[in-house]
């Protein structure tokens, strides 16, 4: 067996966005680095997660709207589609992002830049990655300073016979090799209740399949505001998508043509089967396996490895960054709050920054149609943390916009800090809803009140006077309006 030993200013466990944040940052401040890699560059989001999925969501929603259309005088035209062929342009498209956002930063034709060591990877001793790769050689990377920034895998649950039963991850991976992810089932059963069972079950539905979604909790969004994870449910069921809360899965049986599950549903017993079974449980922190505890790294209850708000861990030199650090010092397991943190990391890191993440205002979305934007705290949030604190909320029908196209489904929560009138939280579900919550965000990033949002003026028609008109409507009846909000 060969090995080999190469010293560097950062050496990086993982190649995803939080890794090539972290590798650009060190590379701009002129210092050698390294990242490894067990799968293929570019980490989750790219290959397994974000793009994929929002690729497939996508096409699913031009389907479904060619047979579906919201104008009187649309003829209704159901569209046919080849689904081997819509993965193959979607594995084109990761291809081509991976070349030109990761595989292109590195190092080539004598340009500086990050290096990439591919195999499993981890840590023999605090300031050594040894790497194995798929031929049995070794390579051991020294570096002066270590990030973890290993990301996140689907959570599979403990369920009696599971092991034996196929099943589809969130990373629309199988547990069987012989299952690809261009199959479309008839029917299908997802275990789960979160953002990726939603986004995925209503786009194999919108592509012909049967859904069933098994919700462990009483609805589906449990730590969103009622009023929207009501209000997606029905639309979901609209649909012809079977959501059934309140699920404790207790067992699982089944091959490769038919899946059952066994489960008490509010106490009494149920059996559902489908075609295939999808695991949309929950996504675990990445730490077992890489050496973290061999050279004292401490991990919290969840597996997720501890850092401070530097992103330093209990190993002085070693960082942590991306969804590896679960919700340590408040973090969330989402891209765009990775990549942040790895340039955080490789800065205090190499150049001694002194920078500490400030994660109090995070947009999010859930790419169901119509999508779901969130930013700040919930009603029961605030009131959990002791805010004296109101909400308002309005349906989608009263924005001009939505009326316009034919799309009302929806509607906006915002809430309130009593005393001051500080905004502390917006939950908008409706058409641009992704969109329209960056707006909030930046708004709270700068404590803005109710009526900063009254007093800003919006291009009319836009689905963004949502924002205005719930801020409006603490005051007053928004159905009565006049053009443009006011």
């Amino acid at each position: 067996m060969t090995s080999t030993q190469e010293s560097y200013d950062l050496a990086i466990l993982g190649s995803g966005s939080t890794a090539f944040a972290a590798a650009v940052r060190a590379t701009e401040l002129g210092k050698s680095v390294v990242m490894t890699e067990d799968r293929t560059l570019g980490g989750t989001c790219l290959n397994r997660g974000c793009l994929p999925s929002k690729n497939l969501i996508g096409a699913a929603h031009i389907v479904y709207t060619s047979a579906h259309p919201r104008y009187a005088g649309l003829q209704a035209t159901p569209m046919t589609f080849n689904l081997p062929a819509l993965v193959e342009q979607k594995d084109e498209l990761i291809r081509t992002y991976r070349q030109q956002h990761y595989a292109s930063l590195l190092a080539h034709d004598g340009m500086p830049g990050p290096r990439v060591v591919y195999g499993h990877a981890a840590l023999v001793d605090p300031h050594t990655v040894e790497v194995q790769a798929a031929d049995g050689s070794l390579r051991h990377l020294k570096g002066e300073q270590i990030l973890i920034a290993t990301g996140s895998s689907p959570s599979i649950p403990t369920l009696a016979g599971l092991a034996e039963t196929p099943y589809l991850t969130s990373d629309l991976l199988s547990s069987r090799e012989d299952m690809g992810s261009d199959e479309l089932p008839d029917t299908l059963l997802i275990a789960g209740g979160g953002y990726i069972a939603l986004e995925l079950g209503q786009m194999f539905s919108r592509f012909g399949a049967q859904v069933t979604l098994l919700a462990p909790s009483e609805r589906i969004l449990k730590d969103y505001e009622p009023e929207i994870s009501q209000a997606l449910t029905s639309i979901l069921r609209q649909e012809r998508i079977q959501v059934v809360t309140g699920v404790q899965v207790q067992q699982v049986s089944g091959d490769s043509e038919r899946v059952q599950v066994a489960a008490l549903v509010r106490g009494a017993r149920r059996r559902f089967q489908a075609n295939k079974l999808l695991l949309a449980t929950g996504r675990r922190p990445n730490t077992s396996g890489i050496g973290l505890e061999r050279v004292g790294v401490r991990l919290d209850a969840q597996g997720a490895v501890e850092v401070d708000r530097s992103l330093r861990t209990s190993v002085p030199h070693i960082w942590a960054a991306g969804d590896v650090i679960g919700h340590e010092v408040g973090s969330q397991m989402a891209t765009p709050v990775g990549a942040q943190q790895g340039g955080i990391a490789a800065s205090n890191a190499l150049a001694d920054a002194g920078q500490v993440v400030d994660l109090m205002v995070i947009p999010r979305a859930v790419f169901t149609d119509p999508p779901l934007g969130v930013v700040g705290l919930t009603e029961a949030q605030a009131q959990a943390r002791g805010l004296e604190s109101e909400s308002s909320t309005v349906s989608m029908d009263v924005v001009p916009r939505a009326s316009i196209i034919h799309d009302t489904r929806g509607l906006i929560k915002m809430v309130l800090e009593r005393e001051s009138r500080r905004v502390l939280g917006v939950s908008m579900l409706g058409v641009s809803a992704e969109e329209v919550i960056n707006e909030a965000a930046m708004a709270l990033r700068f404590h803005a009140t109710v009526d900063d949002f009254i007093n800003l003026i919006h291009v009319y028609p836009t689905m963004a006077e949502a924002l205005k008109i719930v801020a409006i409507s603490f005051s007053r009846d928004v159905s009565n309006l006049s053009c443009c909000a006011s």
